[in-house]
């Protein structure tokens, strides 16, 4: 499962969880920041992603769309780069079963 970050995370954390989400990315290593969401949604969808993100536009997007792409919602407010990590990590187990999951388009985290 590939995760991709968007900018209003911090890419400090790729490096932190990449044992457990192999080949996840930032939107800043992809060239992609300051990006339209749509164009963030396009490319997650053909490149197999699953976007992670404190935007509640990609919320939205994701309720009229549906998926692919699959959506994290990090409902976490401002918080340190180590309280994203550690809510990504500590929720290995229900992000893979989401990322199974043929019907469910949106996870929720706090």
């Amino acid at each position: 499962m590939k995760l991709l970050l968007d900018e209003n995370l911090s890419d400090r954390v790729i490096p932190r969880i990449i044992d457990l989400y192999p080949y996840s990315k930032h939107v800043k290593t992809l060239s992609l920041t300051s990006t339209d969401d749509a164009l963030i949604w396009a490319y997650a969808k053909t490149n197999g992603f699953v976007i992670v993100s404190k935007d509640s536009d990609f919320y939205q997007r994701s309720l009229l769309y549906g998926h692919p792409p699959k959506f994290i919602y990090l409902r976490i407010g401002n918080n340190p780069t180590l309280k994203v990590v550690q809510i990504l990590r500590d929720s290995f187990d229900v992000i893979t079963q989401f990322a199974a999951s043929t019907t469910e388009s949106i996870l929720v985290l706090s």
